[in-house]
């Protein structure tokens, strides 16, 4: 195998030069010297001595990733995109624990993270409480923190990447308005984070503006044990069949996200209605399965292919000092895609004659 000094000795460099070129250090070194040094790394076949590299810098090219459960697709789509970035730009690989909107297991893996040399990670948490995060600042890791918008005159340490909930979902409660939905209900998970909040928010704001506010509720199922993600399906199912049973059932659905959504279809159509034709539902994330359901699902998309860049940008490029230069950014959707889930409510439709032609049955 290899040594950096084979290296430096078939390129006659320097081992500080090799060393230089490995770190990406080159902006100050002559070219015809990078090319050699790298034509030497290729002919020698040499690979770096990560553990040897861990025990002289007390970090490794290791990029945290945790999120509340890799069960629910919207963060395996999210991990995907993290750590396609993250070794293309950067040559990090990406090492991912589930959490489970846990501050205890959050804190937990901070300190697995530290003591494997990790230095930098994005976390994937809308906890209100982030003192914890706070904390891995302090002892020299660069924090990202995914789905939580600091609060006004908060102070923080910790750096925020998130979508615009707020008007992820007031674009989808507007869809069903502009379809003639007077009935609106906002399907969500026992338990409130603030990202949920935000949505709440946003769909009683669109309600209001058009003067529908009496008629927005906010139907919740649960209580769901720590392993939620998992079941968010099951819990849409459930809400379907109370909604159903309902003495004024909404018409118009906006689902707190698609995989709730997709739960809501299942369980309407176990109680024997259709979708669109008895009840029409809208999603906010754009997963792939929202396209492939049946019938396919109108959803918001987020922008996740930006917002992951922007994190591992960020988690890549600051220096872990405690203070520093810390920021927000927050990524507007602006993509609905129509699909086959909205329809005019039930009246409307028969008045027209269309719902034989809408029905999923």
């Amino acid at each position: 195998m290899s040594t950096i000094q084979d290296v430096a000795r078939h390129a006659a460099v320097s081992v500080s030069t090799v060393s230089n070129v490995l770190n990406g250090r080159t902006d100050k070194m002559r070219q015809e010297t990078l090319a050699r040094v790298e034509a030497a790394i290729v002919a020698l076949q040499f690979r770096p001595n990560t553990l040897a590299r861990q025990l002289k810098t007390g970090q490794t090219p290791l990029l945290g990733l945790l999120v509340p459960s890799i069960a629910n697709p919207m963060y395996g789509y999210i991990a995907r995109e993290v750590e396609t970035f993250a070794q293309e730009q950067y040559g990090y690989r990406v090492l991912i624990g589930n959490t489970y909107r846990d501050q205890e297991k959050e804190a937990s893996f901070f300190e697995d993270l530290l003591a494997h040399g990790v230095r930098r990670v994005i976390v994937i948490s809308s906890l209100a409480d982030e003192r914890h995060l706070e904390r891995a600042v302090q002892r020299g890791m660069v924090v990202v923190s995914y789905d939580r918008r600091a609060t006004p005159g908060e102070t923080s340490e910790v750096d925020h990447v998130a979508p615009d909930n707020f008007e992820a979902a007031r674009i989808a409660t507007r869809h069903l308005i502009a379809h003639g939905h007077t009935r609106l209900a906002f399907a969500t998970v026992a338990g409130m984070t603030m990202s949920r909040s935000n949505k709440i928010r946003g769909f009683h704001a669109a309600a209001s503006e058009a003067g529908l506010r009496e008629h927005a509720c906010v139907v919740e199922g649960g209580p769901l044990n720590e392993y939620g993600d998992s079941v968010i399906g099951e819990v849409g199912r459930d809400l379907a069949r109370q909604m159903v049973k309902a003495e004024a059932r909404p018409t118009g659905i906006v689902a707190v996200n698609d995989l709730m959504a997709l739960g809501l279809m299942a369980g309407l159509r176990e109680m024997g209605l259709s979708v669109p034709r008895d009840m029409s539902l809208v999603g906010m994330d754009g997963l792939f399965l929202s396209a492939i359901s049946n019938p396919a699902l109108t959803t918001v998309q987020l922008p996740v292919t930006e917002m992951a860049r922007a994190m591992v940008d960020r988690a890549m490029t600051r220096q872990s000092e405690s203070g520093k230069d810390v920021g927000e950014r927050v990524f507007t959707p602006t993509v609905l895609i129509e699909r086959e889930s909205v329809g005019p409510p039930p009246a409307i439709a028969q008045a027209a004659g269309t719902g034989s032609r809408k029905a999923n049955t």
